[in-house]
Order: C-alpha cells, then sequence, then structure tokens
C-alpha cells in the first residue's frame, strides 16, 4: 500500500499499514498511545516517548503551524517540471509533524513562519495505484471522500 505515496515498500508487514488504507476511504489519521496518550502524525508502530508498542488511530484535523519552509528552484530529476515551488513543515495541532507543498490558496508573499495552516490530503484514485500527497492550505479547507470524515 505505500506504493501510494511514491515508492515501494519491501517490508512485507508494518503496524501502521492500516493508514494508507483510512487515507484511501477518506480519513486522515494519526496514532494515538495507549499507554501514555501521545498523538503522532504520521503515524508510528512505537511511542516516540515512551516506546509502547500499543497504538490505536486516531483522525486528526490537519490544523498545523508552519515550523519553516524552502522554495525548490533547483529541483530533483522527476521534479524539475514543477520547479520552482515551495514545501514547508508543519506541526500537527494533534502532535507530529509533516512535509507538504503549499497549494493554491496560499500565495507565495502570505507565507510566514507560525503561520495556521490547514494539511490536506490529495488523492489521485482515477489510477489503478492511487498517488498520494499532502498540500498546506489556509485553514478552513476541508478534505473528505466520505461523509463526516476528514479534515473540517
Amino acid at each position: 500500500m505505500f506504493k501510494w505515496f511514491g515508492k515501494v515498500n519491501f517490508t512485507p508487514f508494518t503496524k501502521v499499514t492500516d493508514f494508507a488504507r483510512h487515507l484511501k476511504d477518506g480519513y486522515f489519521m494519526g496514532s494515538r498511545c495507549k499507554e501514555c496518550g501521545t498523538t503522532s502524525f504520521p503515524p508510528r508502530a512505537d511511542c516516540e516517548e515512551c516506546m509502547s508498542p500499543d497504538f490505536e488511530f486516531v483522525e486528526v484535523t490537519g490544523k498545523a503551524t508552519l515550523n519553516t519552509y524552502t522554495k525548490i528552484v533547483a529541483a530533483p530529476t522527476g521534479f524539475d517540471e514543477v520547479a520552482p515551488y515551495i514545501v514547508g513543515v508543519v506541526d500537527l495541532e494533534e502532535g507530529g509533524r509533516a512535509l507538504a507543498w503549499f497549494g493554491e490558496t496560499i500565495a507565495e508573499d502570505e507565507i510566514e513562519i507560525g503561520m495556521e495552516l490547514q494539511i490536506v490530503p490529495q488523492i489521485f484514485d482515477e489510477i489503478e495505484d492511487i498517488k498520494v500527497y499532502y498540500s498546506l492550505e489556509k485553514p478552513g479547507t476541508t478534505w473528505s471522500k466520505v461523509e463526516g470524515g476528514g479534515a473540517a
């Protein structure tokens, strides 16, 4: 399933495989440690705080704060046709960090460290192997493939 993210995972089994299934079904999920309550995004098989392997999936809102960003002008092979582009690292409200492209709702001159953002899964499932990436959008941007699911 992780080939949906652009790379083939050669690991035959991982405890967080259901993350990809949830996303495909329209749910944006993190993991919460059943021992200490720490929430992580992306989901982790073992808690980053107490190292417990006992976790559950929880839906996250995608609300985030910009930690840092950069504009890519000299892009790596395969991305040269979309350069220049801007990516940011955000801290999610529930916990965890994500790297994502800035989306169409935010102009380059509006970007500021510490700004509130919404991370939005972008899924292209019109092809056999679903492709996923994330975009950073203005707060309140919604995404969901199911009634009542997804960030709001």
